[in-house]
């Protein structure tokens, strides 16, 4: 049996893109699309599953630590991994960093014949990466993505260059070290220096080509 021959003509390929923040595990899941072209490709982001927490008032949502695997919706984000697979659309939360709350909108993320999902945890969490047909790691250093993750936060997330680094160092960075560096034993192909790493880019996209045919 060919790997993939169980999958079934009617299973999407799975793919669990893991990292550091900053790691360049988003420029890898994107860039992930151009295999099969336009529409091929369906982007599950972790960053959209934060647990609802309207619920709490504002400073207190502020003061959750966001970087915990209690923070995120694994049952909404596996149900809707799953659905995918099975090739049903689903209507994805998009969440507001800004009041750190769900928004109104849901935005839809049709089956494709690949599905990648992509996030600091998504292989430290035992029942999601297990779906997984392929997991993949991206591994970059320490200071590149802090510099990352501060230029991010003040352009697109409002924030201070306080508040970044009172929470870098406070959640993280320990969660890192504690849950995402760890994961990294999971993946099957580890890609060094970030997203922008053509070398293992190829790589992968040759070893995605030749699990999916």
């Amino acid at each position: 049996m060919e790997p993939g021959d169980e999958l079934g003509p009617a299973r999407a390929f799975l793919i669990g893109v893991a990292g550091g923040t900053g790691s360049g595990k988003t420029t890898v899941a994107e860039r992930l699309a151009d295999l099969a072209g336009t529409g091929e490709v369906a982007l599950l982001k972790l960053d959209m599953y934060y647990r609802d927490l309207n619920h709490l008032p504002l400073d207190e949502r502020a003061a959750v630590n966001y970087d915990h695997p209690e923070a995120f919706d694994w049952p909404l984000l596996m149900r809707h991994v799953d659905a995918l697979a099975a090739g049903t659309p689903v209507d994805v939360p998009v969440y507001d960093f800004q009041e750190f709350v769900r928004s109104d909108e849901r935005q839809e993320v049709l089956p494709s014949r690949i599905v990648v999902v992509e996030g600091i945890l998504v292989l430290a969490e035992p029942d999601l990466r297990a779906r997984f047909d392929l997991s993949v790691y991206v591994d970059t250093d320490a200071d590149v993505r802090f510099i990352r993750r501060l230029q991010r936060d003040i352009t697109q997330r409002a924030r201070t260059p306080e508040s970044v680094i009172s929470q870098y160092l406070t959640t993280v960075r320990p969660m890192h070290l504690q849950f995402v560096e760890p994961s990294k034993r999971y993946a099957d192909v580890i890609i060094p220096h970030g997203g922008l790493n053509e070398p293992a880019l190829a790589v992968l996209r040759a070893r995605v080509r030749e699990l999916v045919s």
